[in-house]
């Protein structure tokens, strides 16, 4: 059990977290991933999580079910971030020539995607789609309560859930 019970020693309690539960975090993430690379940049992750976390300035009775939960979001974040660069390498596959990217365009534009990807972190996936089928797709409200089957006044109230989601999310981002 790791304790805080004083606010200065925070960085001491995170090194032993740290120190005393890195390897076998490692070793959880690699039988995952089966990647020794990518579970060593996923461990990073997890810590840094733990760093920003709420919750480390508090008892921590069970580390690794702490560490666990942390590794499980940034693992499905990957798998999110991993799904879109899919998605993507498969459109520009499908592409001609004259869309053909350079290396710098091809960051710039997997940087804005990881950008929207992050605006609409925390929404529900439906208010996603539909917010996704309007935005990108620029489908009408009737298309998309068609598409999602559910109606109209859904998909209006998730467009408003999703803009004022985005607008909370970017305002938080100015403030920092």
């Amino acid at each position: 059990m790791i304790t805080m019970s004083e606010p200065l020693d925070i960085h001491t309690h995170v090194e032993t977290l740290y120190r005393d539960h890195h390897y076998w975090l490692h070793g959880w993430l690699r039988k995952k991933l089966g990647d020794t690379h990518q579970a060593a940049d996923l461990t990073h992750d997890t810590f840094m999580r733990v760093i920003s976390s709420r919750q480390i300035h508090e008892t921590i009775t069970e580390p690794r079910a702490f560490l666990t939960t942390l590794a499980k979001r940034v693992l499905y974040t990957f798998w999110r971030r991993s799904e879109l660069e899919q998605i993507w390498r498969d459109v520009l596959a499908n592409e001609t020539e004259t869309f053909a990217l350079s290396t710098e365009d091809y960051a710039i534009v997997r940087e804005a995607v990881e950008a929207i990807d992050r605006l609409l972190n925390g929404l529900p996936l439906r208010v996603r789609q539909a917010f996704l089928m309007r935005t990108l797709d620029g489908m009408t409200h009737a298309d998309i309560a068609k598409a999602l089957h559910i109606s109209i006044a859904s998909v209006e109230r998730y467009m408003k859930q999703a803009f004022l989601h985005c607008y909370h999310a970017r305002h938080l981002l100015d403030m920092s």
